[in-house]
């Protein structure tokens, strides 16, 4: 069956998306917001995939939900699929594959830099969530610093972002826009405030405690430091 109402939380890595899905699909109301395409070939998804999608990220209620991150090339593999013209806005190539598709959420992180080595520190240790109160992992990471890398992933998350943004601004769309350092000081408040936003009844429902534990470390904090002075070496203005 077609959703009675979609949204998509639009995301770059290290910006609390996983934890925003779980705590939604917990409350039983809000869809189940998980990465339902991210492993699928754009190319050779077919209509009854996704209407298997719909199934799979939609409570009793008919509320579907689902996180991605914007790529060109899912927006290209639907419109062939649906056949669209290429007139046709990024947000309707995306409302036609996911019906009422008109509540978007985007996730952001203020310090970039501190989102780049996140997202470095997950790739060189293999750890990219660690659930609440398990115990830390032991990683041997301390040599694996690399500048390249963290840049790159730093000018990566900034792509991504003007892919968004043009998503948005092709019709004047409004996300409801939440941001990393303040929902881990307000977890409870966001998810409440994100069900507000999809005008789901807040009535009975409960908002479990966080289920994932953060996973910034001294490491991370001296790879942080450390790139923060080499990006700006020779800066007549330093930033930061």
């Amino acid at each position: 069956m077609k959703p009675t109402l979609s949204y998509t939380i639009w995301f770059s890595q290290r910006t609390g998306s996983t934890l925003l899905n779980l705590a939604l699909a917990s409350t039983g109301v809000a869809g189940n917001p998980a990465e339902w395409i991210t492993s699928r070939d754009p190319n050779a998804i077919t209509k009854e995939d996704i209407e298997s999608i719909w199934s799979y990220g939609s409570t009793s209620n008919g509320v579907f939900g689902m996180k991605t991150c914007l790529s060109p090339n899912w927006i290209t593999g639907l419109r062939k699929l649906y056949e669209l013209p290429e007139t046709t806005t990024l947000a309707e190539v995306w409302r036609t594959a996911f019906p009422n598709s008109n509540k978007h959420i985007w996730m952001t992180r203020r310090n970039k830099i501190r989102l780049a080595v996140s997202w470095w520190r997950a790739i060189v240790s293999g750890e990219w969530h660690r659930q609440y109160g398990e115990k830390p992992q032991e990683h041997d990471i301390a040599d694996q610093y690399n500048f390249d890398a963290i840049n790159h992933l730093l000018a990566e998350a900034a792509f991504r972002e003007a892919g968004m943004e043009q998503f948005f601004s092709e019709e004047g769309i409004v996300p409801l826009t939440i941001v990393y350092e303040d929902f881990i000081q307000d977890y409870e408040g966001t998810v409440l405030g994100v069900l507000e936003y999809l005008d789901i009844s807040t009535d009975n429902v409960v908002v479990t405690p966080p289920s994932l534990d953060k996973l910034a470390d001294d490491v991370a904090e001296e790879w942080i430091q450390r790139f923060r002075k080499e990006r700006q070496q020779g800066w007549e203005n330093i930033g930061w």
